[in-house]
Parts: structure tokens; C-alpha cells; sequence
């Protein structure tokens, strides 16, 4: 970060290259600047904000055929992360599937710790069985990662997760509540692979007291597709949205105005929408909803 000579520091670190007087008073505030740009850089090491490798997703119809391939990418790892679970949730759905769109995105997150290397999602007929693999360091102790409170996430790397071991248990618990599984193994060659699965008959519902809480709201094709777009894009106004949706800046005004009446999404300052926690808590029912 800096080389000493003299009575002289030379800073020459991205961004900044000068010489300072040893007894100057600026030493301190570059010192400040240059460690600001270090720790900016350990990020860009992990790709949150360096371009992270695509990732590739296979589609399955029959495991006598081969699979359809696609490449997602992002500009960043957060985008990437964003773009991933929300295209392996459309495809499970499309497929007929009912695994749960905050197990995806958890596992989707937790590829963090493999630095994006090799990802592989694999989809297969139905949409009730996905597999998420990585050429990572792996998972040593698959118990405990599964049990809330253990975690190997680096100050370097909480930036983009919460990074507190909450990640795969969230998975594991969303995934038990739809009735189905989370496995963890190791993949060929080094890192890991977690699969998702649920059966394919929806779970016999469990006999509980009335409840004063509203049913999902029943949104039009359109509307779905709208929620889809912001948790894809993050956030999005009315002009985008119109875009998006090849519709009038009105038309796309009145979905917002109604989603947000609902109160599955958010304006901010700026005029742009984003999902709030009832909306995200809300989305698997309503996706499946008719």
C-alpha cells in the first residue's frame, strides 16, 4: 500500500500515487483514503463489484435427453445473485415445480463463499428437484452448516450476505415447510453441491384453526409478471416498468399504484418501486395462485 523512505511516504494503491512528508499533517487522512480503497478492493477480489463468471443453468425434460443450457450473468455479484434465483424460481415454476423461492435465493447466496467459480444449476422435469453446485473450497461440516449460527463468512464478504450462518438452515426450513428436502454433497473435483427437492403432489394440508389473516391477493398475468421484474431488477419505475412490459406509461402507473395498494411493493424518494417483506414473504402463494 505504501512504500517508507527518508523522511518520505509514497502511497500507490489504485487511485491514489503521491509522496507525503513523514511529519505532514495530510499523512493520516491519505492513510484513511488508501485503506478505504484497500478494503474496496478486497471486495472487487470477490466480485462484489468486479464483473463475477456467468453461471450456467441446465433445464432437464427427460435425463434421456440433453438439457437445455443457458448462461446467466451479472454485473456484479449481488445482480448476479438477484438474476439467478429469480430465473431458477421462473423455470422451476414454468416446469410445474413448488420449491420455494427463499430456498433458492439462500443457496443462490451462499455461492458467495465459492466466489462464483464453475456454478451450475440443474433443473429437472417437473421443477421439484434442483441441483446448485460450485467449484469452491466446499462444505467441511455439512451438520453444522445446516444449524443457524455457523458461519464462514470473512469480514470481506458480509458486504453482500448477512454472514451470521443463517443462510442454508433458512433453506433447510423453507424447504421442510413445503414438505421436502435439502441434501449436501461434495462435487467432483472440489465444492459442493446442494440439492432441493419436493415431491410432486402438493403436501396434505394440516388441520389448523380458522385464521382472521387474509388470503393471497389474486394479481392478473400482468401483475405477476410486474413483481417478477422488480425482483429481478431490484427497483424500477414507471417508465422502465413500461418498457419492461411493452405497455403505456399509464398502464404501468395503474399496476404500481395497485400493487403498492396492496402493500406487496414500495415508493422510494426517488419514485421507484421495490418489494417490501410482505410481498417477498407473499410471492411463492402468489405465483401459484390462479
Amino acid at each position: 500500500m505504501f512504500l517508507q523512505g527518508g523522511s518520505y511516504r509514497f502511497f500507490f494503491v489504485r487511485g491514489v500515487n503521491k509522496f507525503v512528508k513523514m511529519d505532514a499533517p495530510e499523512v493520516g487522512r491519505v492513510d484513511r483514503a488508501v485503506e478505504h480503497i484497500y478494503q474496496k478492493k478486497i471486495l472487487d477480489n470477490i466480485a462484489c463489484l468486479s464483473v463475477p463468471e456467468p453461471a450456467r443453468m441446465a433445464v432437464y425434460e427427460g435425463l434421456s435427453t440433453c438439457p437445455e443450457i443457458e448462461e446467466v450473468g451479472g454485473e456484479s455479484a449481488a445482480e448476479l445473485v438477484g438474476l439467478l434465483a429469480t430465473r431458477t424460481y421462473q423455470v422451476s415454476q414454468e416446469s410445474g415445480g413448488r420449491i420455494p423461492f427463499a430456498a433458492i435465493k439462500e443457496v443462490v447466496e451462499n455461492l458467495v463463499h465459492a466466489q462464483f467459480k464453475e456454478v451450475v444449476v440443474s433443473v429437472f422435469k417437473g421443477g421439484n428437484s434442483i441441483k446448485i453446485s460450485d467449484r469452491g473450497p466446499g462444505i467441511k461440516d455439512k451438520t453444522k452448516a445446516l444449524e443457524p449460527g455457523y458461519s464462514s463468512a470473512t469480514t470481506d464478504i458480509k458486504g453482500l450476505i448477512k454472514g451470521v450462518g443463517s443462510g442454508l438452515s433458512v433453506a433447510l426450513g423453507a424447504m421442510t415447510e413445503a414438505g421436502g428436502s435439502l441434501k449436501l454433497d461434495d462435487n467432483l473435483d472440489g465444492g459442493a453441491v446442494v440439492t432441493l427437492t419436493v415431491s410432486g403432489a402438493s403436501p396434505e394440508p394440516k388441520p389448523t384453526p380458522v385464521s382472521d389473516e387474509p388470503a393471497p391477493p389474486r394479481l392478473s398475468k400482468r401483475q405477476k409478471k410486474v413483481i417478477f421484474i422488480i425482483l429481478e431488477i431490484g427497483q424500477v419505475g414507471p417508465a422502465r416498468l413500461a418498457t419492461e412490459l411493452s405497455v403505456g406509461l399509464s398502464t404501468a402507473y395503474r399496476d404500481l399504484q395497485a400493487l403498492e395498494g396492496l402493500g406487496l411493493i414500495k415508493c422510494d424518494k426517488h419514485g421507484k418501486r421495490c418489494l417490501t417483506d410482505v410481498g417477498v414473504d407473499s410471492l411463492d402463494a402468489i405465483m401459484n395462485s390462479a
